[in-house]
């Protein structure tokens, strides 16, 4: 059988067409300045990034 799998939902875009970014998206500590909107992304101890 040829069976291939497709996703629902590709992720999230990266604006929103009013020109808002999509708030589902992270920033690293490097780039919060110029997102301040956005949550920021945080690798716990012993995780790989």
């Amino acid at each position: 059988m040829n069976e291939t799998v497709k996703a629902i939902k590709t992720g999230p875009k990266p604006d929103k067409a009013d020109g808002t970014p999509d708030r589902r998206r992270r920033v690293t500590p490097e780039t919060k300045p110029k997102h301040p909107s956005l949550k920021p992304h945080i690798h716990k101890p012993g995780e790989s990034k």
